[in-house]
């Protein structure tokens, strides 16, 4: 029993007392009180006659965005994205592995047509080609492909060529590794907006390259240069033309050639940056065409190198930069491959180039016709049993 004198008794002198539970609606003592989340009551307003005005905003705008684009020129066809790439890569892998395989640069996209060369061969060949873009490395994957066993026309454009340079090297890991999502959404675009939308065939009218290329003033130390502009319409199996636009506004072909003229005057990329280096990367690119057409002979398949045309201060930067005697010629020593060269054949003469470095539609045609009926003349692309 406790002593009536214990310091256990008396509140404030060490004892334990029952804790005091708060009220309801009370809180602890020691926890702030919050304050409750506002609560923002709705319009009384009918919900469809919002969603009606926000969908003729919408559409208000999307017609406004196309028709200024179709007044520039614009018109549907399809976007030359990697997706699009990857479907015609998998050709080989479904079955046509005997097909005749184009690569190169972005002078071969526009410069063999596939209809000209359907007609004359019956044949439609797999367009692979890639603008600014180096061929080796779609050359190196074909060459580790087993299911290949068909022929390659290899477009050479001696700077990209010779330098390895790829401003779209990703296609390749696209195509590996696309997933099902991205197939999916290829899909619907090559099918529900690409055949009715001109201004969402190129990248150039989207809203945030229009605003990079306005004329903002310039920041001390740092080199801009113009873009590429939209130069070409694609199909749907990448048969690719020049835009009439480039063909027939003055304004618009100077534009063009402006932007390459960026290049010919500016100092070589680092890699390149003295003769030996230059010299280096060039030798490097030649021993990797050599190995892919060798590995590809040793299954029967034929290839060929072409120099498609170019012309104007364009031809003599090439001329300069990459001489023929100094990349070209060691190429085809160095791969036993045949090439048809531009210069070499009076059929491929006095052909346009509108901004220097792409025929003009027509003249593809014309181009088309001359080069399958020297390769058919030449038996440049038979199989050594044929």
């Amino acid at each position: 029993m406790p002593s009536s004198t214990s310091s256990s008794d008396r509140p404030g002198s060490g004892s334990r007392l029952p804790p005091v539970k708060p009220q309801a609606g009370e809180l602890p003592s020691h926890e702030t009180p919050v304050a409750d989340p506002p609560i923002r009551t709705l319009p009384q307003r009918p919900l469809a006659g919002v969603w009606l005005l926000a969908l003729l905003v919408f559409a208000g705008t999307l017609l406004g965005w196309e028709l200024y684009w179709r007044g520039q020129g614009f018109e549907t066809g399809y976007r030359n994205s990697e997706g699009l790439w990857a479907i015609q890569r998998r050709r080989v892998d479904q079955g046509e592995g005997d097909a005749l395989v184009l690569l190169g640069s972005s002078r071969v996209l526009f410069d063999v047509q596939l209809p000209v060369w359907e007609r004359l061969t019956g044949e439609r060949p797999i367009q692979l080609a890639l603008e600014g873009t180096s061929p080796l490395a779609a050359l190196e994957d074909l060459a580790a492909d087993e299911d290949f066993h068909g022929r390659v026309l290899v477009g050479v454009s001696p700077d990209l060529f010779f330098s390895g340079f790829e401003y779209r090297g990703q296609v390749l890991a696209h195509y590996r590794n696309q997933t099902p999502a991205q197939r999916s959404g290829q899909w619907l675009s090559m099918h529900l907006l690409e055949p009715w939308l001109a201004y969402y065939s190129d990248d150039d009218s989207a809203l945030f390259t229009v605003l990079e290329r306005q004329p903002w003033p310039p920041r001390d130390g740092v080199m801009s240069f113009k873009p590429v502009r939209k130069l070409a319409v694609h199909e749907i199996d990448r048969n690719t033309r020049m835009w009439r636009r480039v063909e027939t506004d003055p304004q618009y072909r100077a534009l063009a050639r402006s932007i390459w003229a960026q290049r010919f005057d500016a100092p070589p990329p680092p890699p390149m940056a003295t003769p030996e280096l230059a010299k280096a990367v060039v030798q490097r690119q030649i021993q990797r065409a050599a190995a892919a057409v060798a590995t590809l002979r040793g299954r029967g398949v034929p290839v060929v190198f072409l120099r498609p045309p170019s012309g104007g201060r364009y031809l003599a930067f090439e001329q300069r930069v990459m001489p023929r005697e100094r990349t070209w010629d060691p190429l085809l020593a160095a791969t036993g491959a045949p090439g048809v060269h531009f210069e070499d054949h009076p059929s491929m003469q006095g052909l346009e180039l509108p901004e220097w470095s792409h025929l003009s539609a027509v003249d593809a045609d014309r181009f088309t016709e001359a080069l399958v009926e020297i390769l058919q003349r030449e038996r440049r692309l038979q199989r050594p049993a044929q």
